[in-house]
């Protein structure tokens, strides 16, 4: 089954820079992840629009990037700071719902429970083995 927004990407003969970028950052992430292509496309398509403004008053592209940089090592600060450690409190429901998580996949949703119940207890008995 192929993803649609990535199988769409590919039909069309993309020639707006914006859209082409787009269609490229889909496709990317297709190739390295398989999965959320959309998300990558909102994301980037509502990055695109909240720099639209700046671009048509003539702010320089590098004071741009400059400030998307910066706004890219704050996020990065703040996940750092709210991420939940994972060596406190029951490590089997932490593994679970990890796997939860990255499970949640729509490739294979209808079977998230098997597979999260899988992971869980093979990365267990590989945890033991080391």
């Amino acid at each position: 089954m192929r993803n649609k927004s990535s199988y769409l990407a590919q039909l069309l003969d993309i020639v707006h820079p914006a859209a082409r970028i787009l269609t490229d950052i889909a496709r990317s992430q297709d190739a390295e992840v398989g999965d959320g292509t959309t998300s990558v496309v909102v994301l980037a398509g509502e990055i695109l629009k909240e720099i639209k403004d700046f671009v048509e008053q003539g702010v320089s592209s590098q004071t741009i990037i400059k400030g998307l940089r910066r706004a890219s090592q704050m996020a990065v600060n703040k996940v750092k700071e709210i991420a939940v450690n994972t060596t406190d409190g029951d490590q089997r429901d932490t593994l679970r719902k990890l796997a939860a998580t990255s499970m949640s996949s729509k490739l294979i949703h209808r079977n998230a429970d098997f597979f999260t119940k899988s992971m869980s207890g093979s990365t267990e008995r590989t945890e033991e083995m080391c």
